[in-house]
């Protein structure tokens, strides 16, 4: 029953809606109307949202050619595979893609710790740090072992 009433009633409405429905194009008048803007306020809107979407793109094209700057310089140093992603992300940036300075202070004093534990003075303040009586310990617990296995060794 609800099926042949709204079959019946359905067709009429779409008869009185009809033309309803296609005055209602979609443009910027409408829309500017709608917001309670001039046309001329709603241009401005729109350029001024476009320049802002611009602004935000460039600035992540900039984060992300940063972030591939600090992988390529990680992937150096360790002696790592390059990543043909990286590459690109630093030359979609296009311009000179520079280290923020917090990462760059980092960079620089992971360099100087290597740098000084590779000479020899570096080696010379680890060997100080050593506890020699810890050493002589374990070399004495070792010799003891080894001993202790020996006699019970039949060969020899």
């Amino acid at each position: 029953m609800a099926f042949i009433v709204k079959h019946v009633l359905g067709e009429k409405f779409k008869d009185i809606s009809g033309g309803l429905a296609e005055e209602k194009p979609e443009d910027e008048k409408s829309v500017a109307g709608a917001k309670g803007m001039t046309q001329e306020e709603f241009v401005q809107y729109q350029q001024q949202l476009a320049e802002e979407k611009m602004e935000r793109d460039a600035n992540f094209v900039q984060k992300k050619a940063e972030r591939a700057t600090v992988r390529t310089h990680l992937r150096d140093k360790y002696r790592l595979p390059k990543s043909m992603i990286d590459k690109t992300q630093i030359e979609v940036a296009g311009k000179d893609v520079e280290l923020p300075l917090e990462l760059a202070k980092m960079i620089a004093e992971d360099n100087e710790e290597e740098e000084n534990q590779d000479s020899f003075l570096g080696q010379l303040t680890n060997i100080q740090n050593i506890d020699i009586d810890e050493l002589k310990d374990k070399a004495q617990t070792t010799l003891e072992d080894l001993k202790q296995s020996t006699e019970k060794c039949d060969v020899m």
